[in-house]
């Protein structure tokens, strides 16, 4: 079985780093490809976060509100995939380690595929408090400092 790292995704150019918000799958569960594994927040944007590939979560590196840099490994999942094709080589004779295994498959493989987007998501007017569009950062902001959405509403937009 092959291990594939996933890392934290980079969002945009001035991004660093993201907030993990909710693990949408725990160690154990199997994932398909694509499939949602979970959520993250930035200061622009709240993103999904997708299997690279088809497998079984097997081990979660950060907890959610954990703040965690770009390029870091997140989580670590294992595929089926490349545990067929070196079953067969004990079969044809390869040589072995002395200790009977086949040296090609005495240790899994360890591949860190990167996620990229394929589009930058704008927040959904969803994310929004009330009739008013508040960016990510600015309700980070408002929550650390205990700004209430009616406090928020009050304040005059100047629509710049």
């Amino acid at each position: 079985m092959a291990r594939v790292e996933l890392v934290m995704p980079k969002m945009g150019e001035s991004i660093m780093e993201a907030t993990i918000l909710k693990w949408r799958k725990k160690p154990g569960d199997r994932v398909a490809l694509d499939e949602p594994v979970l959520d993250i927040a930035t200061d622009k944007v709240d993103s999904e976060v997708p299997s690279p590939v088809e497998g079984v979560l097997v081990e979660i590196l950060f907890q959610e509100n954990d703040v965690v840099p770009i390029n870091t490994v997140i989580a670590v999942l294992e595929t089926e995939a490349a545990a067929a094709a070196p079953a067969a080589s004990p079969a044809t004779g390869a040589s072995t380690n002395g200790s009977g295994q086949n040296p090609a498959i005495a240790e899994p493989a360890t591949v860190s595929v990167p996620y990229v987007p394929a589009t930058q998501e704008a927040v959904p007017a969803a994310a929004s408090f009330g009739e008013r569009f508040y960016s990510p950062l600015v309700r980070t902001i408002a929550r650390e400092e205990g700004i209430s959405q009616a406090e928020l509403d009050r304040i005059p937009g100047t629509g710049q």
